[in-house]
């Protein structure tokens, strides 16, 4: 039954990153890379931004739920401890891992709600000092 909405509710979900780009403009957070000829589903609408943290409670004291998914690096979890591999071996990595932060999306999410997010986006970075903390490679 829901396989049959997938195709629909992964629209809505690229429509909703594509605002969510175009409203995150100059917000000094960084937005997913969109890469030519590649279909992007956006399960997770992840932004990286220095001062995640903050952002992050400032959001949720806006009302506004998101999520830090990977805080840890692969080379840095137990079940996968390697003794050729320790903190600083993957420097992009680790900084990743302190900046990502999965703001709301979901196939149902208005275009409205998405606004909204990114108005707060902007101006609590403002308020929180971010500047983009990752070039894009």
């Amino acid at each position: 039954m829901k396989l049959s909405r997938l195709e629909q509710w992964t629209e809505a979900r690229r429509k909703l990153a594509a605002e969510y780009d175009r409203l995150l403009e100059d917000s000094g957070v960084l937005s997913p890379a969109v890469i030519p000829n590649v279909r992007h589903v956006y399960c997770l609408y992840t932004i990286q931004a220095s001062g995640r943290d903050e952002l992050q409670q400032a959001l949720e004291s806006a009302g506004i739920k998101t999520a830090v998914h990977y805080p840890v690096p692969i080379h840095l979890m137990p079940a996968y401890t390697d003794e050729r591999y320790k903190a600083g071996d993957f420097p992009v990595a680790e900084a990743c891992a302190h900046a990502v932060l999965s703001l709301p999306l979901y196939p149902h999410m208005s275009s409205e709600q998405a606004q909204q997010v990114a108005h707060e986006v902007h101006r609590l970075s403002r308020k929180t000092g971010q500047e983009t903390l990752l070039s894009r490679r």
